[in-house]
């Protein structure tokens, strides 16, 4: 099926102004409060998003200076999202939140231009401008749900989640791979139920291995947000239980996850 590029990206606006409209109250102390990333404040979360919104953009206008500046960042150690952090720690918080606001104006303004099957690179492998995009959206979701619990929010599920999971599934192989194990053949049934109450599925109907739940809570499982026990999924099956052992629908080196909260969740 074709990828609408335009909705695509009115979703990633959405979820910027979302993200923009917890931000713009928060008094200059709060950007300093600690996130449930470790060693990570609130304008940590905001640095991050805004310097890789800012090299998404330089990935599909200037591909060669990316390819360069990727290579001078990740000769900085596999954690160099922490050194990003560390180098914009001096920026004042009206400044963190108006260099998001232009990141994403722009990366929006390109991508939106683009044709969605465009190859761009990144950090890892190759990505087309779609998934860029979709990359970007989960960003956006995930590291506002460390603001947003950081800030004790609770913000509303929507139908934007349907990317975020889409990711998560696809990621299913990546996950393994980082873990150095190797990739099951056999296939995931996923059904998931969306904030509307339908259910999203993947995978074929007839699969012996299944995972099941809701939406939200996959999304915080793949993004790494929430340990598994702190969620309500189920699985059925071998490879759908090791998979949430491992899913990761980020790039980088195998995410810490998180600690659990509480016990819970079943097989």
């Amino acid at each position: 099926m074709a990828v609408d590029m335009a909705a695509l990206v009115a979703d990633l606006a959405a979820e910027s102004a979302e993200l923009t409209a917890m931000l713009a109250p928060l008094a200059p102390a709060d950007w300093d409060r600690p996130t449930p990333a470790d060693g990570w404040a609130i304008r940590d979360q905001v640095s991050h998003l805004a310097y890789f919104d800012q090299t998404a953009t330089m990935a599909a206008t200037d591909p060669d200076r990316f390819r360069a500046e990727a290579a001078t960042l990740k000769a900085r150690g596999a954690v160099f999202a922490d050194a990003v952090a560390a180098d914009h720690r001096h920026l004042a918080p009206g400044d963190l939140l108006d260099w998001l606001g232009r990141a994403r104006e722009e990366y929006l303004r390109t991508f939106a231009a683009l044709d969605p099957a465009t190859r761009l690179p990144w950090y890892g492998p190759p990505m087309s401008a779609a998934s860029s995009v979709t990359a970007r959206l989960m960003e956006t979701w995930a590291h506002g749900q460390d603001i947003a619990d950081s800030l004790g929010v609770t913000r509303p599920a929507t139908a934007r989640l349907r990317h975020i999971a889409h990711l998560g599934v696809v990621t299913r192989d990546f996950g393994f791979m980082l873990h150095g194990q190797p990739v099951p053949t056999a296939p995931v049934r996923v059904e998931l139920t969306a904030p509307d109450a339908s259910t999203w599925t993947w995978g074929p109907p007839e699969a012996s291995d299944l995972v099941e739940g809701d939406a939200l809570d996959f999304c915080l499982l793949v993004t790494q947000r929430r340990h598994r026990l702190d969620t309500g999924l189920r699985t059925s099956g071998p490879v759908a239980a090791a998979w949430l052992e491992v899913a990761q629908a980020f790039a980088g080196p195998p995410g810490p996850g998180r600690a659990p909260l509480r016990g819970g969740g079943d097989d």
